[in-house]
């Protein structure tokens, strides 16, 4: 009896179908994947929007915002992976874009300065390991400067400036007098309006400075409270004087050990470049993220020290207590770049407090 003979045709037609199948198969497992990838997504952002009370006018905005904290996420997972010695977090800024995020935030208007401060003069020999000047009841509970509206406009940008010096001559103002006072942002954006320090629209710490000198003072936060937007100055709020300096003075560029002996001494007032992703994500650890140093952000440096054989700068921000580790950031110190990470040691300068 003859064995039936299998032809090509009908060989090649079995395996097809298997590969069909197979493919078919795989197509809907990766479905499924992605299915269930979406899902845990939109729980994770509905959770999201409920710890930060984030509402839209539209669906089309829930849409847009919840694509751009999908790719922000992405961005933040990754990095976590990495073990960077520090991590990121979906805080607040995780359903804005970058660029939306530096528009709103940053406002430090990176020039020269037309004063002639004196140069810091504290001794950089024999300093004290670490330095915490929240331990010595000199820094006032981080402030939230928001989206600070322009005057006459709806355009929001960044006061960050006002909040450095202010927090920089609170401290000053507490080691010399024994008093901490909250003192006035809102003073300095709605009074300090000469050629570069322009409110809302952004300004420069040696110039907040220059403005409390001339102005024999500035006044409370709670005689003149933040509103973030500009407004008239209110000469009757900003009569009261609740704090004077008598001076201020600038560090010398790429100079990280001269910043240490100043902080040593009393809080200090920086620029960075707080551009990047790895900064708006920011959550703990010892920062040694991405950033150049295109200065664009005022912050307080309030104290040093070592965390796990890493040098850091423990600094101040004002964007809340949601943001960082409760509203500060450790920074890398001694940098492999001279002006410090994110530009830190390129802009430095504190304000001074003799007799008045």
């Amino acid at each position: 009896m003859k064995t039936p003979t299998i032809t090509t045709s009908y060989h090649r037609g079995v395996v097809l179908m298997c590969i069909l199948f197979v493919s078919s198969h795989a197509y809907l497992e990766n479905d499924q994947q992605k299915a269930n990838v979406t899902e845990t997504m939109e729980k994770r952002y509905k959770d999201w929007l409920k710890r930060y009370g984030r509402r839209y006018s539209s669906t089309d905005e829930w849409n847009l915002r919840f694509g751009i904290y999908q790719s922000n996420v992405q961005f933040i997972d990754f990095t976590n992976s990495q073990n960077r010695g520090y991590s990121v977090i979906d805080n607040q800024f995780a359903d804005m874009t970058n660029l939306e995020f530096q528009s709103i935030y940053l406002g430090y208007m990176n020039h020269g300065n037309s004063h002639k401060p004196q140069n810091s003069t504290f001794n950089s020999s024999d300093l004290p390991s670490s330095v915490d000047w929240r331990k010595h009841k000199a820094v006032t509970p981080v402030k939230d400067q928001a989206g600070c509206v322009i005057k006459n406009l709806s355009f929001i940008t960044g006061s960050c400036w006002a909040f450095s010096a202010v927090a920089a001559v609170e401290g000053i103002t507490k080691i010399k007098t024994g008093k901490l006072v909250s003192l006035s942002e809102q003073e300095l954006v709605d009074c300090d309006s000469n050629a570069d320090n322009q409110g809302c629209r952004g300004g420069y710490m040696e110039n907040a400075f220059e403005f409390i000198i001339k102005n024999h003072g500035i006044t409370t936060e709670k005689s003149y409270p933040y509103q973030g937007k500009e407004g008239k100055c209110n000469t009757t709020k900003e009569k009261i004087k609740a704090a004077k300096i008598t001076g201020y003075a600038t560090i010398p560029a790429r100079d990280e050990k001269r910043i240490q002996a100043a902080v040593a001494k009393q809080p200090v007032s920086v620029a960075i470049d707080a551009g990047g992703y790895d900064f708006q994500f920011y959550s703990s650890g010892v920062f040694a993220g991405y950033c150049g140093n295109n200065l664009n952000h005022g912050v307080t440096i309030v104290g040093y020290g070592v965390e796990n054989g890493e040098k850091y700068w423990l600094v101040k921000n004002s964007w809340g207590t949601t943001w960082g580790d409760n509203g500060y950031v450790k920074m890398k110190r001694g940098f492999a770049d001279e002006g410090g990470i994110c530009g830190i040691a390129l802009q430095a300068s504190y304000p001074i407090k003799g007799r008045s």
